[in-house]
């Protein structure tokens, strides 16, 4: 068995030799080529292909005994595997095909167990940023190192409040009208902003550019009737909020850097399932950087989703 250093070493290597195979596809009109659809449901692009094929060179070379779970692959790996990656080769395709900054390469690691690890067993945390080469890596209790400078804001008031959120795959009016007051109160003496990345949006409350990230996709699902096929819709037949593979490595980051990650009722994370796809895998959250923001946000959260429900009833 590898010892925790070099596990840790695995995955910075392999985050930062992702980034650099798809880098020269960053904004190519060829890399927007349809090739499929991965394990998750989503599109696979060319720049995805290109991605998950450097994967599993790299694993066969540098890390045979390691199983992988990746977004367009699910699980693969030995039958003696003690160890899983996970990996979202490309965090933010779309931005990615734009050549916009918005795009990382995510992979976490956590030991492998019986097979069902959960998220709160995730010992390492990787993202990198594809255009910029910037990156994060967090070690359970060891806190996160960066490229950039690490500190996560005080604010506690939604009106000064800059923060992201996601609408790709998700029915727009329905996720505005949750987050609507939020959006309102903040958009002038704060920002909202959606960049196509959640680990992206995450880690820029790492460095104190954001306070906040909402997404409130699966609680949508969960708690209002006829909502799965508004989110089917949409998403071409498939459900596309976020998976394990979305929030692994990011939550680690944000989490040992001092903000606060929960679902979208502000449970913890920790005993969600770490491998899979799909609505019963997927996870909406609300990540701050406080507590004392956190619990104003699933207080507004609360409220958005009971006025969406009153709208239907």
């Amino acid at each position: 068995m590898a010892a925790s250093s070099d596990r840790r070493g695995v995955v910075f290597e392999l985050a930062l030799e992702l980034r650099t195979a798809v880098l020269p596809s960053l904004g190519s009109h060829a890399g927007r080529a349809v090739e499929g659809s991965g394990a998750g449901g989503d599109v696979t692009f060319a720049i995805d292909e290109v991605a998950e094929s450097f994967l599993e060179e790299f694993v066969a070379l540098r890390a045979p005994r390691m199983a992988v779970f990746s977004e367009d692959r699910g699980l693969v790996g030995p039958s003696d595997a003690v160890d899983v990656l996970i990996v979202d080769p490309i965090d933010g395709t779309r931005p990615a095909m734009a050549g916009l900054e918005s795009a990382c390469v995510a992979v976490a690691l956590a030991p492998l167990g019986d097979g069902s690890p959960t998220m709160g067993d995730v010992s390492v945390g990787c993202v990198v940023e594809i255009k910029s080469g910037d990156w994060y890596l967090a070690g359970r209790g060891q806190g996160v190192e960066s490229s950039r400078p690490v500190g996560v804001s005080s604010t506690v008031d939604v009106r000064r409040m800059f923060w992201g959120y996601g609408f790709r795959g998700r029915p727009v009016r329905v996720v505005a009208e949750v987050l609507g007051d939020l959006i309102d109160a903040s958009s002038v003496g704060g920002g909202t902003f959606e960049l196509g990345s959640q680990a992206f949006a995450m880690t820029r409350i790492v460095t104190g550019q954001f306070d906040a990230v909402i997404e409130v996709g699966s609680r949508l699902i969960d708690e209002i009737p006829g909502m799965r096929l508004e989110f089917e819709r949409v998403g071409g037949g498939q459900v596309l909020n976020n998976s394990p593979y979305d929030l692994a490595a990011p939550w680690l980051c944000l989490t040992e850097a001092g903000g606060v990650v929960t679902d979208g009722w502000g449970e913890p994370l920790d005993r969600r399932a770490l491998l899979g796809s799909g609505h019963e895998f997927q996870m909406s959250s609300i990540s701050a950087s406080n507590a004392g923001l956190h619990a104003e946000l699933v207080r507004a959260v609360d409220l958005g989703v009971a006025r969406v429900r009153a709208q239907r009833a």
